[in-house]
């Protein structure tokens, strides 16, 4: 009995073991289920016993009680500008560590920081003052960030001899190709995605992994691809090379011929007199805009039988640049791209199953009965700023687009609506045109119309003729700002939920103004003529779901009267 007593009184006195770091990180099986005791740096926080969390806490000295069983740290947004080796050495279970926006040097980042953490797979270190990048990672990482720094050089062991490797983000540094080593990825066969965006370089680097499948090289100064560069990544899906200084001497037709899964190509804002040869099958979207291409060869294109997406805009293509037929082996082409290339009509003879044409600010002056026949599944038509005149455009030109949803007319020279427009037709822009007579007949078929835009014209209120919103009775936003109505237009459209009416002469508003528009939620007046007393106090009394009203900007400032349930909700109004 008293031997079983001073046995209880040992071990109630006794001091508790302290676990060893294995022991924290590995409890043994049949222990007690409550986790290991850890402490937590001042203001950070521990989530979990292994996550430790000291984000933009303007921390200036790298916390020195950090638990060994971490293997989550986040010290994102402080001012560390250096990482002690004593204090990083001890967290060798560590698999993130974050870094990013801090003011950490080269010389605060000693080479045998990271030789302990041999578990890490995760290290971030973007936006911060690296001169060079660390000379030594460890083996384990799978993504690397120390995007926006000052980084001039990498080493053959920062990015080489990693196999578990799979993303490096270098955008926004200083890099130039002499400080990339021939062999900056050797051994390490796994890399999927290289970001070298916004750096020095002057042409495309030599021996990158050939297991690539994003590879973002824009906003460099390469005006070179050196034969064979490409060879080996055939895995390659996206090349982004845009933003640099390419000249058609700078490619050749192998550049792109082995990049097999190529499905994006961004050559846009370069210095290319042509649509470069050699170009992938599989290949999806070509971005080729803001160079100087000035002709479209049919035979360059023939090998990209599956491109989707071509962007040609702001070229110098002119009146000859795409001959009839130049786009014929694009057979699945779906969206086209020319803007800005001082066309003078839409080009003929373009892919039939194309489904949205996108030629605004060129020189079109004229659409004739069959210049748009040939794409009859056509869904978007875009062919605002350009020079067409009513006179000039035929009253069958819209009819064979019998799937037009969508058609930007705006910027043109057009004084009437132009006539046989599809049904199918949900959007219609004409915007900043000289209309001046709305007639009910040339609206009459589009009743699936929802959203329509005569902005910036000069409609007076007799020129809108009796019955041409009968028709419209899809439409749900009406924009006639910024004409010369004296009041609101009469019987609009039921459906109607948005209706712009700012930078006209009205200057009275009546009790019946909206009593065809019960559903309208938002209603723009401001800039008009309207004086205190101008609306009616019955003028809202049945818009139920009006929740703006925008009348400033006018002489006086206008008291707007809601119904109850609109009261409550948010609504626009002053002088």
């Amino acid at each position: 009995m008293r031997l079983s007593l001073l046995l209880l009184l040992l071990l109630l006195t006794s001091p508790p073991p302290t676990p060893s770091m294995e022991d924290a990180a590995f409890p043994h099986l049949g222990e007690s289920s409550r986790p290991p005791p850890h402490t937590c740096p001042p203001r950070c926080s521990c989530p979990r016993a292994d996550t430790v969390h000291c984000n933009g806490l303007d921390l200036q000295v790298f916390p020195d009680n950090i638990t060994r069983a971490a293997q989550h740290l986040s010290l994102q947004n402080n001012q560390l500008q250096e990482l002690p080796y004593n204090e990083l050495s001890r967290l060798s279970s560590l698999r993130t560590l974050n870094l990013h926006n801090n003011l950490i040097s080269s010389e605060g980042l000693p080479d045998e920081a990271f030789e302990s953490l041999t578990q890490l797979q995760h290290i971030y270190v973007a936006h911060n003052k690296l001169s060079v990048a660390p000379q030594f990672l460890p083996r384990s990482l799978r993504v690397v960030d120390l995007a926006a720094n000052q980084v001039t050089e990498i080493f053959p062991l920062t990015f080489g001899e990693k196999p578990a490797l799979r993303s490096v983000y270098l955008h926004n540094n200083q890099l130039s190709n002499a400080g990339l080593p021939p062999d900056a990825f050797h051994g390490s066969e796994a890399v999927t995605t290289l970001s070298l965006s916004s750096n020095r370089l002057s042409y495309l680097p030599p021996s990158l992994p050939p297991s690539l499948e994003r590879l973002h090289l824009q906003n460099n100064l390469i005006s070179k691809v050196p034969r064979g560069a490409l060879s080996r990544q055939t895995h390659l899906r996206e090349l982004y090379l845009q933003h640099n200084q390419l000249t058609d001497s700078g490619l050749d037709a192998t550049t792109f011929s082995k990049l097999h899964h190529l499905e994006y190509l961004d050559l846009s804002h370069n210095q290319l007199a042509s649509v470069p040869a050699g170009l992938p099958r599989a290949l999806a979207v070509l971005h080729l805009g803001r160079n100087r291409i000035r002709w479209v060869e049919a035979a360059r294109l023939r090998g990209a039988r599956g491109l989707r997406y071509l962007l040609l805009q702001h070229n110098q293509l002119g009146a000859t640049g795409l001959p009839a037929g130049a786009l014929r082996p694009l057979r699945g082409l779906h969206t086209l791209h020319l803007y800005g290339n001082r066309l003078d009509r839409v080009p003929p003879v373009l892919p039939r199953r194309l489904r949205a044409l996108v030629l605004p600010h060129n020189h079109v002056t004229t659409l004739g009965a069959r210049d748009l026949a040939g794409m009859p599944g056509l869904a978007e038509l875009n062919l605002a700023y350009n020079r067409l005149v009513s006179a000039r455009v035929h009253h069958r030109a819209f009819r064979p687009l019998r799937a037009l949803r969508s058609l930007d007319l705006a910027g043109n020279q057009l004084t009437r609506v132009p006539g046989g427009l599809p049904g199918s037709l949900h959007t219609l822009r004409l915007q900043r045109n000289q209309l001046r007579a709305l007639e009910p007949e040339l609206l009459a078929s589009l009743d699936q119309l929802r959203e329509l835009s005569l902005a910036h014209n000069r409609l007076r209120i007799g020129d809108i003729g009796p019955g041409t919103w009968h028709e419209l009775q899809a439409l749900q936003v009406l924009d006639l700002s910024h004409n010369e109505l004296s009041f609101v237009p009469p019987d609009l459209p039921e459906a109607l939920e948005e209706l712009h009416l700012q930078g006209n002469r009205i200057s009275h508003v009546g009790s019946e103004a909206f009593l065809s528009t019960p559903h309208l939620r938002a209603l723009f007046l401001r800039a008009n003529r309207l004086h205190m007393t101008s609306i009616a106090p019955e003028a809202f009394l049945g818009l139920l779901h009006l929740s703006v009203v925008d009348t400033a900007g006018n002489p006086e400032q206008v008291l707007v009267r809601l119904p109850p349930r609109a009261a409550r909700q948010p609504q626009v109004g002053g002088p």
